[in-house]
């Protein structure tokens, strides 16, 4: 032990008192003798000692107040930084635990193609009259008898749908189902490995990609024991819904497309590139009424003209190919990248970050976040590998071969057969209510319903509202359908 001196003020010995407790060094100072030196007028201390004593220092074990980090034991300062990274948006990371583990009482799991589904199933209540049921809706509303299925956004789960199945289990008079998509909620995360030499018809499908969701939401349908279901996407799940409609359009009853992450077309561009080339089909057939004499320059030019228009088009394919290869590269690049333990240490960080933001940002009124909500949304943060199923996620969707092979959606969007009701909240500040309006015009004969101070979650932020809305649609659309199954 090595001597230090200690300057002590007034103030700070009548803060101390008694010095036993705030040394920690026993017998340094006794009560009654601090009584002998100090006089205590109005709670101002007279303190009549020499300001500098030397004393015997602590042991390391007892860590002054007020220290540094160096008086601190080591092991309790790592407890603390361990303690502070092990928690990603208030979820301790420490004891991660199989989806299994963390259902709820109504919690369901199937298995489908390798992967441990997490779903959940509402049916009617016989005890219900329907007096009693209509009068919770603005409109009566009859047994439409086709199930429903729940598909839920980026970063949700059933969790979301929470509110709205058991209304619509009595409306259609049906089974209700919501699961949970690969990556999100308590489905199984899975490791997906791709190979390179393998080709396209050997390839395990990814379980992370939108035909995966498509097959699965299939599944369901045939689970459920019926023809036809109607479809109800929210945000990203907008996508999959309309992509199982264009797998099996036999399938689908009806589409409800919520707040659709899904990018309508721009009709006044098309229109404007229709009105051109008619203009430019005009003027070819003037100048060819017109002149009806052969020209032989005309002719020459006729010539030239395809001739650099050959050379146009082989050197146009040249730099496809080429660009083709440097994309294809970059893509195996990028997915590397994103495999890498550095992808993964950056989705931690930022759902630390702007996980719980997102939550509140994607409500009109953020106040009205409650605790509840936020678990729910939190939850399958407990899960084993949430991290690395988001970065398979995300790979999935820069790697869609499937998609590239079939036309762009905006394009197949009038091809659309079935009722589409579309429902945007006029505050979505994640999908602007302007894009759903644009949707609505390219999806023939479909409805738009746009809810009042409302955010990216109507089902949850008006639930009644929103229940009364589809009911609306489904009087419309299914009242008289000579395809109506109406149970009794």
């Amino acid at each position: 032990m090595k001597a230090s001196a200690l300057y002590f003020s007034s103030q700070q010995l009548f803060l101390a008192a008694p010095v036993k407790s705030f040394c920690g060094v026993k017998g340094f100072l006794p009560q009654n003798q601090l009584r002998n030196f100090c006089k205590f007028e109005n709670r101002k201390p007279i303190c009549k000692i020499h300001p500098i004593f030397t004393i015997k220092a602590a042991s390391s074990s007892s860590p002054s107040l007020g220290g540094s980090a160096s008086d601190y034991p080591e092991e309790l300062i790592g407890k603390r930084v361990k303690k502070k990274q092990s928690r990603i948006a208030g979820i301790d990371q420490d004891e991660l635990l199989d989806p299994r583990q963390l259902a709820d009482p109504d919690s369901c799991f199937c298995e489908f193609k390798g992967v441990h589904v997490h779903y959940k199933v509402c049916e009617a209540e016989p005890s219900m009259s329907e007096e009693q049921e209509t009068s919770q809706l603005d409109v009566p509303t009859k047994k439409i008898g086709f199930p429903m299925i729940f598909l839920h956004g980026f970063g949700a789960s059933t969790f979301s749908w929470h509110r709205v199945m058991k209304p619509f289990a009595q409306i259609t008079g049906s089974k209700v189902l919501a699961f949970d998509r690969p990556a999100f909620g308590l489905t199984s995360r899975v490791r997906h490995s791709v190979h390179s030499h393998a080709d396209d018809d050997t390839m395990p499908l990814n379980p992370y990609s939108t035909a995966f969701s498509v097959l699965a939401t299939l599944y369901f349908i045939d689970f459920l024991k019926s023809e036809k279901a109607v479809l109800v996407g929210h945000s990203a799940g907008s996508l999959t819904a309309v992509e199982a409609y264009f797998e099996a359009p036999d399938r689908v009853a009806a589409l409800i497309l919520v707040a659709p992450a899904i990018v309508a077309p721009r009709s006044a561009t098309k229109s404007a590139k229709e009105n051109q080339s008619d203009k430019g089909n005009k003027v070819q057939e003037s100048n060819s009424t017109s002149d009806e004499r052969p020209n032989l320059f005309a002719r020459l030019g006729l010539v030239l003209s395809n001739f650099y228009r050959y050379i146009a088009n082989t050197v146009m394919q040249m730099l496809k190919g080429i660009l083709n290869v440097v994309s294809s590269l970059y893509t195996k690049a990028l997915v590397a990248i994103l495999r890498s333990a550095v992808a993964v240490t950056l989705v931690r960080m930022i759902i630390d970050k702007f996980g719980i933001a997102a939550v509140k940002n994607a409500w009109y009124d953020a106040t009205q976040v409650t605790d509840h909500i936020l678990h729910g949304y939190t939850k399958p943060l407990r899960t084993k590998d949430w991290d690395r199923a988001l970065v398979e996620f995300t790979v999935a969707m820069l790697t869609d071969s499937q998609a590239k092979l079939k036309p762009p959606l905006e394009e197949r969007l009038q091809n659309i057969a079935c009722p589409v009701l579309i429902i945007t909240g006029d505050s979505d500040r994640l999908v602007p209510s302007w894009n759903s309006e644009r949707l609505s015009r390219a999806i023939p004969g479909s409805q738009l319903e746009i809810m009042k101070s409302c955010g990216h979650l109507p089902h949850e932020e008006k639930p009644d509202e929103f229940v009364s809305v589809v009911a609306k649609f489904f009087n419309r659309v299914f009242s008289g359908s000579g395809e109506l199954c109406m149970q009794a």
